[in-house]
């Protein structure tokens, strides 16, 4: 009786591993994968992706595959303890069927789990390759400052060359203009000190011939002969020899 309900429930029992096989190896690829893209998200500054939905749904069809296994496995024994008889036939022809379902159940699981696989590899080759990117785009970024930099710093130098070039050459023409500005001051000021020397000269010659002019020719001879100074000429030689020898 047991050995043939066990011989019946071969079948059954060889899918239901299957199924477990395959959910545990589904479980496991999606873990690695899961994983895989952990690791290079930890490296990778990447846009944030939420992942619990499909990760609820992924998993929840899991359960419901336990559960129909379960749920068969249950009734399948209840089945195999009550029947007797002509029913075994029966329940064999049953077996049938619930070995048909499970391994359409196994099989489902099965290529589940090989699109989760497949999709954690995808997942993790697009990661890859957007680090990449990002990694290329942020040295090119980087070169491109760089150059920037270098030509900005290029730039500013050779205006402030330019700047300092033009600063000096005011300065120097401002230089210049001051000391030809004191030049012409320093001529004006001797041409004025000439000018009054002068006029004091005159002014000078003027006073000291106004003393003489009263004078007649023997008395202007006698004052040249007093000073030891020549007494020929007229009137107005003998005042200017006079007027001379005062303003000496």
């Amino acid at each position: 009786m047991t050995i043939t309900m066990m011989s019946k429930n071969g079948p059954y029992t060889t899918a239901a591993t299957q199924a477990r096989r395959a959910t545990e190896k589904s479980v496991d690829v999606f873990k690695n994968g899961a994983k895989a893209f952990t690791d290079r998200l930890d490296v990778t500054k990447l846009p944030k992706v939420d992942l619990t939905e499909s990760v609820t749904r992924y998993f929840d069809y899991l359960q419901m595959a336990v559960d129909f296994n379960r749920d068969m496995a249950t009734h399948w024994a209840q089945l195999a303890t009550t029947l007797s008889g002509s029913y075994r036939e029966q329940a064999h022809q049953v077996t049938g069927i619930v070995k048909d379902q499970a391994d359409k159940v196994a099989d489902l699981t099965v290529k589940q789990a090989e699109k989760a696989e497949k999709a954690a590899k995808e997942l993790a080759e697009r990661t890859e390759k957007a680090a990449e990117e990002l990694a290329e785009n942020t040295e090119k970024a980087a070169e491109e400052l760089a150059e920037n930099s270098e030509k900005a710093a290029k730039e500013l130098a050779e205006n402030s060359e330019k700047a300092a070039k033009k600063l000096a050459d005011r300065a120097e023409q401002a230089q210049r203009k001051q000391a030809l500005e004191a030049e012409e001051a320093k001529k004006a000021e001797a041409r004025e000190a000439q000018r009054v020397q002068r006029e004091e000269a005159k002014k000078a010659q003027q006073q000291a011939r106004e003393a003489y002019e009263g004078l007649t020719k023997a008395e202007l001879s006698d004052q040249l002969a007093g000073r030891g100074l020549p007494k020929t000429g007229n009137v107005d030689d003998l005042i200017e020899r006079l007027v001379s020898a005062d303003t000496k």
